[in-house]
């Protein structure tokens, strides 16, 4: 299983995970799972004695979890050093910024950012919003991507299809109508991350309800110039992916069906990448496999932002948060070669 290797790869070159809603039991067993299979340190934020408290509560072993308190943490007034810097907050009083960040999101976002954790997961109480207002405002955008998406990570346990059964589906939780630009960026930037998470060669379908031209509209125009401004995307940046679109799904996953309606397509039969028009239907598409397969599901990977993140489910399971974590903790392995440093500022504590 796809989860498996990433477990092996991370505890080789284990990385700092930081998990702002430290009071949630899912969180605090996920996050001593992770440890116990040496994947790296897990950083819970909340008040010590309350995670302690829930952890008695559930049974979980939580000896080993680091727990930092946002509002008596010793990097709080570093932190708000850094954000009055930013120009967002330049106008912002003192104790204004404090207010912001004792917000457990803000303060693992500023952790991020700032190299005291090298991936963050978070959403198993808080909106999206309350997630994404945070990583938005604090941590860089990624250098020539314009957009931020999001992608899941489906392992069926049928393996005809994919990758063995693996597949990257995006956008799945952020853009609800994206342009034909927005859609070429979330092409590249999840085959991107199937590359680096497995190795293996993305092959990235441009779905719609229609294959090569069996339907002209307004809609299909636009999976067509965005699979076309894709391939140029990953032809400049000299990326070893194969696009292609528009293809209905059937013909994207089905080799026989593939070769019926789109002949000479590199991408029909073999797609590992699936890019959807809109937010709807990826949303959908992924909740419908999940629940419909039981197929392992990880998500939501925010992608277009500099340092690795993720976005989970309310609904997810301690077994899906500690695969989430490890993914974000692989993506971290290898993030900076990927995207060059883009001038992060010198950490303040650098002699730490």
């Amino acid at each position: 299983m796809f989860i498996d290797t990433v477990f092996e790869k991370l505890a080789r070159h284990p990385k700092r995970i930081v998990f702002p809603e430290g009071k949630d039991p899912r969180i605090i067993e996920a996050a001593s799972e992770y440890i116990r299979h040496k994947l790296g340190p897990a950083i819970l934020l909340g008040n010590k004695d309350e995670v302690q408290a829930v952890a008695a509560q559930w049974g979980i072993n939580a000896s080993r979890i680091k727990v930092i308190n946002p509002e008596t943490a010793d990097d709080l007034s570093g932190f708000i050093d850094l954000l009055l810097r930013l120009p967002k907050f330049k106008e912002m009083d003192r104790e204004d910024a404090r207010k912001m960040l004792v917000n457990p999101n803000y303060f693992a976002a500023m952790m991020l950012q700032y190299g005291q954790a090298d991936g963050l997961v978070t959403g198993a109480q808080t909106s999206s919003a309350q997630i994404l207002r945070p990583l938005f405002s604090v941590v860089k955008p990624l250098e020539g991507f314009s957009t931020i998406s999001s992608c899941m990570v489906m392992q069926l346990h049928q393996t005809t299809y994919g990758d063995n059964g693996l597949f990257f589906m995006a956008d799945t939780g952020i853009i609800p109508e994206p342009t034909f630009e927005q859609l070429a960026s979330i092409a590249v930037e999840t085959a991107l991350a199937y590359r680096q998470s497995t190795g293996n060669k993305p092959f990235v379908a441009m779905l719609s309800y229609s294959t090569r031209g069996s339907i002209q509209t307004k809609q299909t125009e636009k999976i067509v110039a965005a699979t076309a401004l894709a391939k140029k995307m990953a032809q400049d940046r000299l990326i070893d992916i194969e696009i292609d679109g528009e293809l209905q799904v059937d013909a994207a996953l089905d080799a026989v069906v593939g070769k019926s309606k789109a002949p000479d397509s590199p991408v029909a039969g073999k797609a590992n990448v699936l890019v959807f028009p809109d937010l709807n239907s990826g949303n959908i598409a992924a909740k419908l496999v999940q629940r419909l397969t039981g197929c392992e599901a990880y998500g939501h990977l925010l992608m277009g932002i500099s340092k690795p993140a993720a976005d989970i489910s309310r609904g997810a399971t301690v077994k899906d948060i500690l695969g989430i974590a490890a993914i974000i903790g692989l993506r971290a392995i290898t993030y900076r070669s990927l995207y060059p440093d883009q001038g992060v500022p010198k950490r303040y504590y650098a002699s730490t």
